[in-house]
Formats: structure tokens, sequence, C-alpha cells
């Protein structure tokens, strides 16, 4: 509520306090928006190294969209040397949990063959995939 600002005013320091209580409790989106926080610098310094290490610690748990923020940071070489490979890695987790945006990612790797050897059927079949969900 704090983060978004229903019903309270946006306070990402709030947010960010409760985060850290549910996360403590292991609770599984409270860690994964922390690690967005850290990535973002919202309502804390930026720091992607932390950021990394929260979405590890989630998406070991198997949660797609932590596997997904990974490869975004692999992606774009935030806090970690840019690597595709990996970047595909976490995508493939996270598409394989049904996450959208990642399999639109792999369609965007296999069209333009970034970290994949070019393969214009596979990028077809990922945005399908993501399509079929709205993306």
């Amino acid at each position: 509520m704090y983060y978004n600002g229903r019903g309270v005013e946006k306070d990402y320091a709030k947010a960010r306090k409760w985060y850290e209580r549910a996360a403590a409790q292991g609770y599984a989106w409270a860690q994964n928006n922390l690690g967005y926080m850290y990535e973002h610098g919202e309502g804390v310094k930026q720091d992607y190294a932390k950021a990394i290490e929260w979405y590890e610690k989630v998406a070991a748990k198997g949660h797609a969209d932590a596997r997904y923020n990974l490869g975004v940071m692999y992606y774009n070489g935030r806090g970690v040397e840019q690597d595709y490979a990996k970047a595909r890695e976490w995508y493939e987790k996270a598409a394989a949990k049904g996450h959208a945006k990642a399999q639109y990612n792999l369609g965007y790797m296999y069209e333009h063959g970034e970290g994949v050897k070019q393969d214009y059927a596979k990028a077809r079949e990922w945005y399908e995939k993501a399509a079929t969900q709205g993306n």
C-alpha cells in the first residue's frame, strides 16, 4: 500500500520497512520487491549488488518475477558483467513458470541472435507464448 500509494501517501521508506519485516519471515514477494527497490533506488540508495542478492535468494525458491529480474540484470549488465547466456538461462526459468515478459525477451533474443543462434522460428514460438498472455 505504501509502495503504490493506495489508501495512503506513497512512502518508499515505509514500504521498505514493511517489506523487510515480511522478507525476514521468508515472504518471497517482499524479498523480490526489496530487490526491485535496490535495483531502482526507490527508498534506498541504488545498489545492484543488493538487488541481485535479494533476487537470487527468492529465485532459488522458484519465484518467476525474481528469475525474470535476474535475467534483466544479466542482459543489461547491472551489477554483473553483461552475459546474454546467463540472461537467457534466467529468462528460460521464468518462462517455464509462464512469465510473459520473460517469454517475450526470449523471443527477442532468438530474433536478434543475442546469446543464442538466431532462430526466427524459436523467436516466433516465444513471442506467441507471450502474446497468448496479452504481452
